[in-house]
């Protein structure tokens, strides 16, 4: 397992690198000029090439790339251009816990929740609860994450009083864990609810096909409850395919954590993305999307080790 692991840490390395290229070449090729936003228009042309010089941003494409990867290698990833001087892996430790914490809530709430309803309604198929939850399913996929949101603040931020409306802790208040966890709340469920949506459907399709397997029906002719043959036989079974699923929703979740950071002013990740990218702060736009395609290669990774440590038949 461990050899494995290293070989597979190492493939990514050129996926990595072809991811950086990509992107690099993407951000060049947009329209703007970053120094339009941070300089003053009367500076005479000279101070305005000392600008350009200083940050390299008159230097040929493929020089610049090359800079800034022999940095990146040794964990410089530049300083802000927007924020003058401060080092970009500083905005990105200064955020990166409230996204990890809102990423780990969304991810944990998402399987308490969907595994349980696609196992509750597959043990019942083509009855009322079972159409239920499938409708349940299907609005909470074709439900967008801002509409959600934005629905989620105006009951129960601005009628009801609940839940505050934004930001991730109150604001000049001592710290309390139930205030971060009553900020927690409606990002997180909304961050959860399109994955949640989608694994409920996954796991009740991955179950139904388990729970008509002979072993099961022989397992039920033994005598043993019900519940017992679908836990302890079935559902380890029926969590192959959903592993996958599982590796495919952490990078959906960087995704989507763009857009709930925004709407619910959580200090994150993906809210600094979406400043920089009205910005066009290259160096914080491009640590971030190395960061993003470390998530994916992770997530990967991480499916391929619950297979081994869930289905005894593969080996690595």
């Amino acid at each position: 397992m461990i050899t494995y692991i290293i070989r597979r840490t190492l493939m990514a390395i050129p996926l990595l690198l072809g991811i950086s290229i990509l992107s690099f070449a993407i951000i060049q090729l947009a329209p703007g000029d970053p120094t339009t936003l941070m300089m003053d228009p009367t500076l005479k042309p000279a101070d305005q090439a000392k600008f350009r010089e200083k940050y390299g941003l008159d230097d040929p494409i493929p020089k610049q790339y090359v800079v800034w990867l022999g940095k990146m290698a040794q964990g410089d990833f530049g300083t802000s251009i927007i924020e003058r001087g401060v080092p970009v892996s500083e905005m990105i430790m200064a955020r990166l816990p409230n996204t990890l914490l809102l990423m780990g809530v969304s991810t944990i709430l998402a399987i308490l929740i969907a595994v349980p309803l696609g196992i509750f309604s597959a043990m019942r198929p083509y009855t009322i609860r079972d159409y239920t939850v499938t409708v349940g399913s299907f609005l909470g996929v074709a439900t967008p994450n801002f509409w959600l949101g934005l629905m989620m603040i105006i009951f129960f931020g601005l009628q009801l009083k609940w839940f505050p409306t934004g930001g991730v802790a109150t604001l000049n208040a001592p710290f309390s864990i139930w205030d971060r966890i009553h900020h927690l709340i409606m990002p997180a469920f909304v961050l959860a609810a399109a994955d949640m949506a989608a694994l409920t459907r996954y796991t009740r399709s991955s179950m139904l096909d388990v729970l008509q397997q002979d072993y099961i029906r022989t397992a039920k002719s033994k005598g043993f409850k019900e519940n017992k043959v679908v836990l302890k036989h079935g559902l380890r079974n029926g969590l192959i395919p959903i592993i996958t699923i599982f590796g495919l929703m952490i990078p959906s979740f960087i995704s989507g954590a763009a857009i709930t950071e925004n709407v619910f002013s959580w200090p994150g990740l993906g809210r600094l993305f979406i400043e920089s990218a009205f910005t066009r702060d290259y160096p914080v736009i491009m640590a971030l999307t190395v960061i993003s395609a470390v998530f994916v290669v992770i997530g990967n990774l991480v499916a391929d080790i619950l297979y081994a440590i869930f289905d005894p038949r593969i080996e690595y």
